[in-house]
């Protein structure tokens, strides 16, 4: 199999790894597939499919659930942006009362785990802001 690699998906494993072994074992992390990376017509078809079964525009990369807590995750690379559907997707979860956080690196996502009150094995390492 060849896997695809950019600074976002490679950021998302390293993430997705160490939040695996830092929350308890019974925490779901569970990745959103919510596109298709197929170009032309067969694409096209497949994401329309897709959105008819439930994928939701801008929804996070991430899951995150956890001792009753549930956070929602949107992986980018140190220049990624948002896109307004995944602003719009951020503004209303967190509406309902659920977090949010935009992570780029292991250290955020750790760091946001302990925002929003997640019992973790490991101490996150916080930068002062610039």
């Amino acid at each position: 199999m060849n896997r695809r690699s950019t600074p976002e998906a490679d950021a998302q494993r390293a993430i997705v790894q160490a939040l695996r072994f830092a929350l308890p074992r019974d925490a779901i992390v569970q990745h959103c597939a919510n596109e298709v990376t197929e170009a032309g017509s067969r694409g096209a078809r497949r994401q329309s499919i897709l959105v008819g079964m439930g994928v939701h525009a801008g929804f996070a990369d991430l899951i995150v659930i956890s001792g009753g807590r549930v956070l929602f995750r949107e992986v980018k690379s140190q220049t990624g942006r948002l896109r307004k559907s995944q602003e719009v997707f951020r503004d209303t979860v967190c509406a309902q009362g659920f977090g949010w956080a935009l992570v780029r690196s292991v250290d955020d996502a750790l760091g946001a785990l302990a925002d929003n009150g997640f019992t973790s094995r490991v101490r996150p390492v916080r930068r002062a802001a610039p």
